[in-house]
């Protein structure tokens, strides 16, 4: 506990800070929101973590790629296959796997890459930053990064890598670190509602009344192409907006989706494998 009021801040302290708390509670995981507003998702007044005996999906997302580090084999890294553009870092000493992530972090701060729409500053204002998630597998320290980014454009003001607008009506807000590792946090007023669509939906009623106008169009397209019943309907909708989630955490990743993720990505990776083999 810290008995001083501090701003929230990732950086190397913030990950040491992560793996004290593992070495003391080695069977909880433990994350820190974003410290920027927009990725943030929370109160950047107040330095706080967050962690528990929890298996989110996270967990479970395995490494596509491996990332050779050849000077410092004792960590390993990966491409995780998440929505989010995700780093995975492994390793028994604690200090080497937070030295590692303070490269990627620095390297990320100052990164841009306009072909990717990666802007880092705006008139002194930084836009990038990172959500650590920290766990123990074993002997091994496990640390998490997902890339973030909060710059705005004019079509997309809340957020460029936020949800769209055409996803508000099931998630609006802010995309924080428990949404990150795959637990959707969605409005109670979803829960009246989707009770009524679903109704509506199996009685052939009229879609556009008010309390569930806004959910019109993608009721619409769930019954152009999957067949619904009353017996089914509330399974139907629930996997349909752990879909809609999904795309909210696609839309918050950095190098989007597609061909061009890959490419994106690997501008990146092959920038921080530099910075490494200098460190």
């Amino acid at each position: 506990m810290n008995d001083i009021h501090t701003p929230m801040a990732v950086d190397y302290a913030c990950f040491r800070k992560l793996f004290d708390f593992l070495d003391k509670f080695p069977h909880y995981f433990i994350g820190s929101n974003a410290d920027l507003p927009i990725v943030g998702g929370s109160i950047l007044s107040h330095e706080h973590f967050q962690g528990g005996r929890h298996e989110f999906p996270i967990e479970r997302a395995e490494i596509t790629e491996e990332l050779p580090l050849p000077q410092h084999p004792e960590v390993s890294c990966g491409i995780l296959n998440w929505p989010m553009a995700t780093l995975r870092f492994r390793g028994k000493d604690s200090e080497a796997v937070a030295h590692i992530a303070d490269i990627i972090l620095e390297t990320w701060r100052s990164y841009d890459d306009i072909n990717a729409e990666i802007v880092s500053k705006t008139d002194g204002t930084p836009h990038n930053t990172v959500t650590p998630i920290a766990r123990k597998r074993g002997e091994l320290f496990e640390l998490d990064i997902v890339l973030r980014n909060n710059r705005t454009t004019p079509e997309h003001p809340l957020g460029l890598f936020h949800p769209h607008s055409e996803l508000h009506h099931i998630k609006k807000e802010n995309i924080g670190l428990i949404e990150v590792m795959g637990l959707a946090i969605l409005p109670p007023h979803l829960k009246k509602e989707l009770q009524l669509l679903g109704e509506v939906m199996i009685s052939g009623g009229n879609l556009r009344v008010p309390e569930i106008s806004r959910h019109a169009d993608w009721a619409e397209e769930i019954l152009n192409r999957r067949m619904v019943t009353a017996e089914d309907v509330d399974e139907v909708l629930r996997e349909e907006v752990g879909a809609v989630f999904v795309k909210c955490l696609e839309h918050a990743g950095v190098f989007g989706q597609g061909e061009s993720y890959g490419t994106a990505f690997h501008r990146f990776t092959q920038t921080f494998i530099k910075r490494v083999s200098n460190s």
